[in-house]
């Protein structure tokens, strides 16, 4: 058995643990019945956690049946692991800002799962998976296209519904524009420092393991 067959067996072991979290996670907020439980799918981490789902399914055909990955899938990867990564450390920020003002806020295995341990691991394995390649520097700007995206979908559809996965986009919550703005500023930049981290450790030569032709 090859290293790559065995991390294309992690990839899809990774897989069908997030599908596992995901489908927990879902009617665990179904029978909380709020209104958060009703809108699951509004949710970045959850967005992005299928996107997860999808891309480690096909990881693991190309470990499979490829020496190396491709470049196309090399870049995807690293985009959703970018807003996976950044979803995880708003939800820790979050539970900790609970945590100081006294306020409970329950969290399943399900969301350690996908908040913690699936992007730590998966990235962790991406980096060590051999036939790896070098992601390109355009992927930062162009990871920020997803979040800006669904903060603009959110924003549009919150009134509507009276309700936003985040306390920083309910205008109800924030003392006004300028706390929105710099929030979501410093939310935009953590998506680019994780990208940015990304891109230089998949661009780092392992010694005496020379990266793939990119």
């Amino acid at each position: 058995m090859t290293a790559r067959t065995v991390f294309g067996a992690l990839r899809l072991a990774g897989a069908i643990a997030c599908a596992a979290a995901l489908v927990h996670r879902l009617f665990w907020g179904l029978s909380s019945r709020t209104i958060a439980g009703e809108n699951f799918f509004a949710y970045l981490t959850v967005e992005s956690n299928c996107a997860l789902v999808v891309i480690l399914v096909i990881g693991a055909v190309l470990a499979f049946s490829r020496a190396t990955d491709p470049r196309w899938f090399t870049v995807a990867l690293a985009l959703v692991l970018t807003w996976t990564i950044t979803a995880g450390l708003a939800f820790a920020l979050i539970v900790w800002q609970a945590g100081v003002r006294g306020i409970r806020v329950d969290v399943p295995w399900s969301d350690h799962l996908l908040h913690f341990w699936l992007p730590a691991c998966t990235a962790l394995a991406w980096v060590l998976t051999p036939g790896h390649r070098g992601v390109p520097w355009w992927v930062i700007p162009t990871s920020l296209a997803f979040p800006l995206a669904w903060g603009g979908v959110t924003l549009w559809r919150g009134p509507a519904v009276g309700w936003y996965p985040y306390y920083f986009l309910d205008p109800r919550q924030v003392a006004g524009p300028l706390e929105f703005l710099v929030t979501s500023a410093i939310a935009l930049s953590i998506f680019a420092i994780v990208a940015t981290v990304l891109v230089v450790i998949s661009r780092l030569r392992r010694h005496g393991h020379p990266r793939p032709p990119v």
